[in-house]
């Protein structure tokens, strides 16, 4: 079997995240790049896997610049088989319908019979990806799981709602998200760091994977303005004076509250 994990490389949420005005992208560098934490939970839920199934490749699979390719041998390190490292400059700043269709070119290249991922990324946080990849390959998708059980014929898993806790399977092929609430992440060893160095990523670009950025016979997302957030400003302030309940009763109908 081949499983391969959607990774994302994000700002460090250590850090300070900044906006470009003129593309409207998050500022980043080599050195604040990092895996999107939920992601390393899905890596997880596919290693975890492997661990019992020794003829399982694990393949991630990224769309990313060419600073994120350290990042992405954390997660060889961490185990997986593979990497699947998609570079094009036209990919920068892709909605989730490019960013899908992207995607799942990518994981018909890799050959993979089940695709895991986070259900929403620390940067965007759509939460709309896995489903959009499901869509474009035809296969079924499962989102939301805090825990995924994988045999040769299916996945199952458990999402927890408001109102129930739902217990979901689907036959493979099929696309599957994880929440945080998924087991965490394995920590890297030295010997994991060294075989990491000698795994293959593989780089392709769009064009490659047959994928086409700039279709004439589809509609794209775009950005048309940006501007910074103001900065806070001091909320109202009611001083009781013997009549504090009729300004804040003011205050509700005011701002539509009441």
């Amino acid at each position: 079997m081949k499983i391969a994990v959607l990774m994302k490389v994000v700002p460090d949420t250590y850090g300070d995240r900044t906006l470009s005005l003129e593309t409207g992208l998050a500022e980043r560098s080599a050195d604040d790049a990092v895996l999107d934490e939920i992601d390393e939970r899905a890596l997880e839920a596919a290693l975890a896997h492997a661990d019992d199934h020794p003829d399982t490749d694990v393949v991630v699979i990224a769309m990313a610049p060419e600073l994120a390719q350290t990042s992405l041998r954390k997660a060889l390190a961490m185990g997986a088989t593979s990497a699947l490292q998609v570079v094009d400059e036209r990919l920068v700043g892709a909605d989730v319908v490019l960013t899908a269709e992207v995607l799942a070119a990518a994981v018909r290249h890799a050959g993979a019979d089940l695709v895991v991922a986070g259900d929403a990324s620390t940067d965007g946080a759509g939460g709309a990806v896995p489903a959009a990849v499901a869509e474009t390959l035809g296969v079924p998708c499962a989102t939301a799981l805090r825990e995924v059980t994988i045999t040769d014929t299916e996945v199952t898993g458990v999402r927890v709602s408001d109102a129930a806790t739902l217990r979901v399977s689907a036959p493979l092929p099929a696309v599957v998200s994880v929440t945080e609430a998924a087991p965490g992440p394995r920590l890297t060893g030295f010997k994991g760091i060294m075989a990491a160095k000698k795994k293959v990523v593989e780089t392709v670009t769009a064009t490659d994977l047959g994928a086409d950025p700039e279709p004439s016979d589809a509609a794209r997302s775009i950005m048309t303005a940006i501007t910074r957030r103001p900065p806070r400003t001091a909320g109202t302030r009611i001083v009781d004076t013997g009549d504090a309940g009729e300004q804040l009763a003011a205050f509700l109908v005011d701002h539509r509250l009441a």
